[in-house]
């Protein structure tokens, strides 16, 4: 019995004093593996040109999104401008649910839409983007696809075509279903909310600004003045603000209690976009206290390098043979330059590499005339030689290249060419025979 009493108290010690010691060496190590020590529980920070990821935090886990969701909406809107399906100056009756959604009774982001009032798309647009207007992004959902439930599957079908992949979408505002007057999109639960990774919140960032780089002519506004009313933007990081942060131009905030406060900003710092994403950080200082420090480490650490030269010949592969042709190769270079924002010190560890195109060559390895200048016979990429970590591309099976092209033209050598060219071909193997077997007799 005392035995068993010993082994009771051995045990209690242990779990009462030594397990909490190792679980707080453990959580001290995997703070300490943060270079930055965010609050936010996920992050990502990427060249906005390239993809180029250049820091990442649990980048892939899925979290809650809140408001930065509205960037899907966003693009699915300025798509349905683009194709002409709906106008900017296009008016829009508020109905019934979206003046009750609007109502500033419910706490919620709102502009204060009028029952049977009209608002042109812009004016809901910008209210949505500038100050994360619930109501007003409702409202354009269901003029672009007729109802929000329609919206979602669209948000979810283009989430699929950017290539997202951890990603969910219920509703077209981030907020909680709950918060929807019991109106929430069909077929979603009463309370269920957006979610996304940081990795997939900078892809859509990502292609927001490629495919309609317009979007920053409202994002980067620092206040709305909605029909006599001044709103401030909830980037407090924009000039003027209480946050502002020099070359901040965008994007879209988000909170709710479940996704915490997060933050997807852009900035142009010495002359390079960056976009940078935190996620569910504990307070609203905090999304931008992270952000800074994020938008810090891209300007006192990152650079712009010519990793590949436009038309520039890469050293041992300056040519390609050439068969049937009038010369026997034909000098290839970079169809354009590849540029890398790359870690400072870290430049000499990128190297240029050269893939051809297996398909474009014959059993021999050759390339068959005519060649013409502009050809493409293949690509250059990078590859990363250094000790370090190469955190590689948003998307990482799709690596970075430019196309890697015949700078002259080879035609097709003549049949008479062509004929003495084999009949030399058989003499020189001919000759070589002849010599291998003459020296195997005195070997």
């Amino acid at each position: 019995m005392t035995t068993i009493i010993k082994r009771l108290f051995i045990y209690t010690l242990l779990i009462f004093f030594i397990l909490p010691m190792i679980t707080g060496v453990k959580t001290a190590s995997a703070a300490s593996n943060d270079p930055l020590n965010l609050e936010a529980e996920a992050a990502i920070l990427i060249d906005a040109e390239t993809g180029k990821v250049l820091y990442e935090k649990n980048a892939d886990k899925r979290l809650g999104v809140a408001s930065m969701s509205k960037m899907m909406t966003e693009y699915l809107v300025l798509e349905s401008i683009a194709d002409g399906k709906i106008k900017w100056d296009q008016k829009v009756l508020i109905s019934e649910f979206i003046h009750k959604l609007s109502s500033p009774n419910l706490g919620l982001s709102t502009v204060g839409l009028t029952e049977g009032e009209e608002y042109t798309v812009k004016e809901l647009y910008e209210s949505m983007a500038i100050h994360s207007a619930n109501a007003s992004t409702v409202a354009l959902a269901e003029l672009v696809a007729g109802s929000e439930e329609n919206f979602v599957k669209m948000m979810n079908e283009k989430a699929e075509e950017l290539g997202l992949e951890n990603y969910y979408f219920v509703n077209s505002t981030g907020l909680n279903n709950s918060d929807m007057l019991g109106r929430h999109p069909a077929g979603t639960d009463e309370n269920e909310e957006n979610l996304m990774s940081a990795r997939d919140t900078a892809k859509l960032a990502y292609h927001l600004l490629k495919d309609y780089p317009e979007v920053l002519e409202i994002a980067s506004k620092p206040e709305l003045n909605f029909r006599g009313t001044v709103y401030k933007n909830f980037n407090w990081m924009l000039p003027g603000l209480i946050y502002e942060y020099k070359g901040v131009d965008g994007l879209k905030t988000g909170s709710t209690n479940f996704a915490g406060y997060g933050f997807t900003a852009t900035a142009i710092l010495d002359g390079q976009r960056y976009i940078s994403v935190v996620m569910k950080t504990p307070s609203q200082a905090a999304r931008f206290t992270d952000t800074r420090n994020i938008l810090n480490y891209a300007k006192g650490n990152f650079g712009k390098t010519e990793v590949v030269t436009e038309n520039k010949a890469i050293k041992g592969n300056e040519s390609l043979a050439v068969d049937k042709g009038k010369e026997n190769s034909v000098k290839v270079a970079p169809k354009n330059s590849l540029d890398l924002v790359i870690k400072n010190g870290e430049e000499e560890n990128y190297k240029a590499k050269v893939v051809i195109d297996k398909e474009k060559l014959n059993e021999n390895g050759e390339l068959t005339a005519p060649v013409k200048k502009g050809d493409v016979v293949g690509y250059v990429t990078y590859e990363y030689t250094g000790e370090g970590e190469d955190l590689g591309f948003l998307y990482k099976d799709k690596p970075i290249k430019v196309d890697l092209v015949a700078t002259e033209d080879v035609e097709k050598a003549n049949w008479f060419v062509l004929m003495f060219r084999s009949i030399g071909d058989f003499l020189v193997g001919l000759w070589d025979g002849i010599t291998s077997t003459v020296a195997g007799w005195f070997s």
